[in-house]
């Protein structure tokens, strides 16, 4: 079923307080979605909670869900997060405020012996030499928008999990006015000029036919990777993951097993993938199934029944504290985190990942949604929609 129809069905539009029709977030079982459905120009995160693990504690004595060191192993990035990194800047790039990001991090990155971030203001976070967290409203200032409960855990997950995957790196939190294309891109502007290396967007609405001038002026950056998650509603494409200047990152079900890397992965169901109905295909992309530009490129953990910890104090819907969550809004700061471990060299769109795929885990198994039968919506060997070319196995790729 396409998104849309999902949508549709699954969904009853409410008046939200910026006075934008949107949709009830969607609830399946334990499992929600912590924003709602976006309206035509506008995003939602792409991230969801698993209500039944909520500690409210700060220190947790195990935190339910992937640390930091599952992370790693899975990834076989645990001997780069110790030395790669240092001085690269990781724009994180969220709608509305998350007024307790800076001390949630920290609590995150206390919990698993991971040294503390400094404070820095945006201007000079890519100067910093030693770690350092800054914050910025889209235009590079101090002037803050609205605090949103919803988009503050999304804004949590994506710097819990940057500080995870890469914790000599700087963080830099840009937040856009409101959830609209416009100001999303906005600040993937302003990251890009503050001087972030890698800027990681875990949002994404339905496809327009302006995009294809909206790609150009919001993502088009030479030598900066921007990862976008892929979207969490199965076999379907969103933007900006359709971008042709993107690494377009979907999503999977990681679990631990009996084999030599210890670790399987398969498609997680929610993951977005498909043809773009507007943007051309790019010169790296090569597969004979889709005449447009394909979604996705890579993919990383997303499932959120194989989880991730995240700490975050702003209360929504009466959740506080350590919480897991999955959706490729996890598997968008993961891989990005993995661009800034590798150094982010020659990278255009996802163009490195195509000419590296022996440094990737292939994924094969596991599907999305009806296209079929085809590699669109089916993790297959080679590539496939929902998991691209598969997932990190170091940085090689990257």
């Amino acid at each position: 079923m396409r998104r849309a129809t999902v949508f549709a069905a699954a969904f009853t539009l409410a008046l939200t307080t910026a006075g934008v029709a949107e949709a009830a977030p969607a609830q399946h079982g334990h499992v929600q979605r912590v924003c709602s459905a976006a309206p035509a120009g506008y995003a939602a995160c792409n991230a969801w909670i698993d209500t039944d693990h909520v500690t409210t504690a700060a220190a947790a004595a195990t935190p339910s869900g992937l640390g930091p060191a599952d992370l790693l192993s899975a990834y076989n990035l645990g001997s780069l997060a110790g030395s790669a990194g240092a001085g690269r800047t990781i724009a994180i790039v969220d709608a509305n405020d998350d007024p307790t990001a800076f001390s949630d991090v920290n609590v995150y990155r206390a919990q698993y012996g991971i040294p503390a971030l400094a404070s820095c203001s945006p201007s000079s976070v890519d100067a910093s030499t030693t770690p350092c967290f800054a914050k910025s409203d889209q235009n590079g200032g101090s002037s803050y928008p609205r605090k949103d409960g919803g988009w503050a855990q999304e804004i949590s997950l994506d710097v819990d999990m940057a500080s995870a995957i890469c914790p000599k790196c700087n963080i830099l939190l840009v937040e856009a006015s409101s959830a609209s294309m416009a100001n999303l891109g906005t600040a993937v502007n302003t990251a890009v000029r503050l001087g972030a290396e890698v800027v990681s967007n875990s949002y994404g609405g339905s496809e327009y036919s302006g995009e294809t001038t909206d790609e150009g002026k919001y993502f088009n950056h030479p030598g900066v990777a921007i990862t976008v998650s892929s979207g969490d509603s199965g076999y379907g494409v969103e933007f900006p993951a359709a971008s042709r200047y993107v690494t377009a990152v979907g999503g999977t079900s990681l679990k631990k097993a009996s084999t030599t890397r210890g670790w399987s992965e398969t498609a997680w169901s929610g993951a977005g993938s498909g043809c773009s109905a507007y943007v051309a295909k790019p010169s790296w992309q090569t597969d004979g199934g889709c005449s447009r530009r394909t979604v996705a490129d890579v993919s990383a953990v997303a499932d959120p029944a194989t989880g991730v910890a995240v700490y975050d104090s702003t209360a929504y819907q009466g959740r506080s504290g350590w919480m897991v969550f999955g959706g490729t809004s996890v598997a968008a700061p993961v891989v990005g985190s993995v661009y800034a471990l590798g150094g982010v060299s020659g990278v255009g769109g996802a163009n490195t990942v195509y000419s590296h795929t022996s440094s990737l885990y292939d994924v094969s198994g596991g599907s999305n949604g009806s296209c079929g039968g085809t590699y669109l919506c089916t993790a297959v060997t080679g590539y496939d929609g929902p998991t691209g070319l598969g997932t990190p196995n170091g940085a090689g790729a990257f």
